[in-house]
């Protein structure tokens, strides 16, 4: 597999509607129908099938940036 990023192109919702569900199941525990509810409460109708799919296909990316931006030990508050 190499390292290019997945393409959105084809896919019936925007990039936003995407990456904000791939980041609600990875960076909160959460499972694949509790994201597909909170997306509901924003007007968004998605199933929770859909959301497996796009973090199976996007979610190692957004789980390494989220991993790389938490805070290290000895970190300062600005």
């Amino acid at each position: 597999m190499g390292s290019a990023s997945p393409s959105y192109r084809g896919h019936r919702y925007p990039v936003e509607v995407i990456s904000h569900c791939v980041r609600l199941y990875h960076r909160f525990p959460l499972s694949f129908r509790e994201a597909e509810e909170l997306m509901l409460e924003r007007g968004v109708i998605v199933s929770y099938e859909t959301i497996r799919r796009w973090c199976v296909k996007f979610g190692q990316r957004y789980a390494n940036s989220l991993r790389r931006r938490r805070p290290r030990p000895g970190d300062k508050w600005l």
